[in-house]
């Protein structure tokens, strides 16, 4: 590779057997690839959108239904390994998507938002190219020929002359095979690795069902050898046992307390929720005089926070770790626990039981409301201190094997990433 010109067109990347082939070819669309333009007519296909992000699937997958109505004789028509690009903006591809059928024989896409086209086997594989697309090589080319703001029916306005003068560049064939076998590998590692994952957290979900009452019981189905005779869970209150702390009043926020990182505390909000943790990559932060303002509502290790207020009402987080100064905004309430365990209480709140007391207690309207008072009502039922802990413990370690299988595949992920930007030339 040091021996190569900078100026030509080859990979930081490149398998052992390939490294002395020299430079790779670079053609415009056009001349590697076939425009596809026949149409359903009466023949019949599954009919297929895309989904950003995911590619081409089913209608009925994305839509619970086929949405083509009388227009679906005008479908094109696509097989698998064709490739078929969309024009509506997304916020992963803003310049529009394009992806490979891969999951099905044929299908077909609405012809007034979608362009297609099949590449010349002699040229190119289809699971080589796959993967320039996903990194938005048409994205960076049609930019320059999109006008801001140029839409028809929502969709943006490409002429299919600007996308088919796209310039591809690639390899001789055994090499391509050689890229998309190794990137399918790693594919194919990465939805294992996912799988694990789903079912990792199906058997959370399970288990929670099991070691909390179910509607209208006081003792769980499944208990601790050491609890067996320990008899019913005790009825109480939720506000029996917890403080819930709010930003009320002259206490809420204008946009001049919102400062920049470093000159003050974040101020917690429903963006920060994700999947019962909390994420501070992106946030708000206010002014040391605000946060300072309301002691109460300062964020500590082992309180939950729960949303009350908007689209997302009833999701709740266990505060964890703490690397700054947090506090709530008017959307979220504290949980403060004083006579229960704290990640029995975080449990608890994000049990079924909970969560369908909070749907009917929610106050309508156009932003959907959860008063403190009404969550101070909720019915709980509460073990000894020692059970509390038992549960906390076993679920908490399978929250660090979830979360550990979490951050295996988003190291995959950064993996293909590199791989993705070694193994291509840049452009």
């Amino acid at each position: 590779m040091s021996k190569e010109s900078k100026n030509m067109i080859v990979p930081k990347l490149r398998f052992p057997e390939f490294r002395d082939n020299g430079e790779w070819k670079v053609n415009p669309l056009k001349d590697i690839a076939v425009e596809l333009k026949e149409k359903v007519g009466n023949e019949s296909y599954k009919l297929m959108s895309i989904t950003s992000g995911v590619g081409l699937v089913s209608q009925i997958e994305k839509f619970g239904r086929e949405i083509a109505g009388e227009s679906v004789k005008n479908y094109l028509i696509i097989n698998k390994g064709d490739f078929a690009y969309n024009k509506s903006s997304t916020k992963l591809y803003p310049e529009g998507e394009i992806a490979m059928l891969e999951n099905e024989e044929n299908g077909a896409v609405p012809n007034s938002i979608f362009t297609c086209f099949r590449f010349n086997p002699e040229y190119i594989i289809p699971c080589f190219v796959k993967y320039p697309f996903l990194n938005n090589i048409h994205g960076r080319w049609l930019r320059s020929f999109i006008a801001v703001g140029a839409r028809a029916n929502g969709a943006l306005q490409v002429n299919s002359k600007d996308l088919f003068s796209l310039l591809i560049s690639y390899p001789e064939l055994p090499e391509q095979q050689k890229i998309a076998s190794c990137l399918s590998s790693l594919n194919d590692l990465i939805t294992a690795e996912n799988q694990k994952l789903d079912a990792l957290k199906a058997h959370k979900k399970g288990l929670m069902q099991q070691l909390f009452p179910a509607e209208g019981e006081k003792v769980p189905k499944l208990r601790f050898a050491e609890f067996r005779g320990s008899g019913e869970w005790e009825e109480k209150k939720l506000g029996d046992v917890i403080e819930i702390k709010g930003r009320i009043g002259y206490r809420g926020y204008t946009i001049e307390d919102i400062v920049d990182k470093g000159e003050g505390a974040i101020s917690l909000s429903p963006s920060n929720f994700n999947d019962g943790s909390l994420v501070f990559e992106k946030s708000t932060y206010i002014s040391w005089e605000k946060y300072e303002e309301s002691p109460e509502i300062m964020l500590n290790e082992g309180y939950t926070v729960l949303v009350k207020t908007g689209s997302s009402f009833g999701k709740a987080a266990f505060v964890n770790k703490l690397y700054e100064k947090v506090t709530i905004n008017p959307q979220i309430v504290v949980l403060k626990p004083f006579k229960i365990h704290d990640f029995f209480l975080f449990l608890l709140v994000s049990n079924t039981s909970i969560q369908n007391q909070i749907k009917k207690a929610v106050v309508g309207g156009a932003i959907p409301t959860l008063s403190q008072h009404s969550i101070s009502k909720f019915k709980i039922f509460v073990p000894s201190i020692k059970e509390q802990q038992k549960i906390a413990s076993c679920l908490s370690s399978l929250d660090e094997f979830i979360t550990s299988q979490a951050e295996k595949i988003e190291a995959l992920k950064e993996h293909k990433k590199g791989l993705m930007q070694g193994l291509f030339p840049k452009g």
